[in-house]
């Protein structure tokens, strides 16, 4: 975590890595209804205006203890995870699954990207490729890569339920 990233976009951050691990952990993301749900369970409210603005970093800081605990219980993590401030280490579950959510993505990207250009030579693609696994493992933002979307660029994006 950048020292001047603000407390907001740190929480969206861990936020988006646990709902990143869903999908690579089941192969389908988890919904806002999914969520709601199971924390109306726990006797929790959560309006999906405020679902948004935690995992996009904006607004105010969401620090309620009890929502923050419940999260983590949902997805089977530390209950310091997301209310923890400081740049603690990843849960070996989320850390692991990392590099696996990072290959599906450069999976979708070099499938897609043989789909759209269709018939090239062996040689063209060979060297797509390379630079796509060249620019994937050097990039530092490697966590922040994998909270990004996890739609699949070939497909339309999940409709809001």
């Amino acid at each position: 975590m950048a020292s001047e990233e603000k407390p907001q976009a740190e929480l969206a951050r861990r936020l988006n890595l646990l709902l990143d691990v869903v999908v690579a952990e089941r192969g389908q993301p988890v919904t806002f209804r999914e969520v709601q749900e199971k924390l109306q369970e726990k006797g929790i409210k959560l309006s999906r205006a405020r679902w948004f603005y935690m995992k996009d970093g904006t607004g105010r800081l969401v620090s309620d203890p009890a929502l923050l605990r419940a999260l983590c219980e949902i997805f089977n993590v530390d209950p310091a995870y997301l209310s923890s401030g400081d740049a603690a280490d990843l849960p070996e579950r989320i850390d692991s699954q990392l590099e696996f959510v990072k290959s599906l993505r450069a999976a979708r990207v070099k499938a897609f990207a043989a789909r759209t250009l269709g018939d090239v030579s062996p040689e063209t693609l060979r060297a797509i490729t390379e630079y796509l696994n060249k620019d994937i493992s050097q990039r530092p933002e490697g966590e922040q890569a994998a909270a990004t979307s996890s739609v699949d660029p070939g497909r339309e994006p999940e409709q809001a339920d």
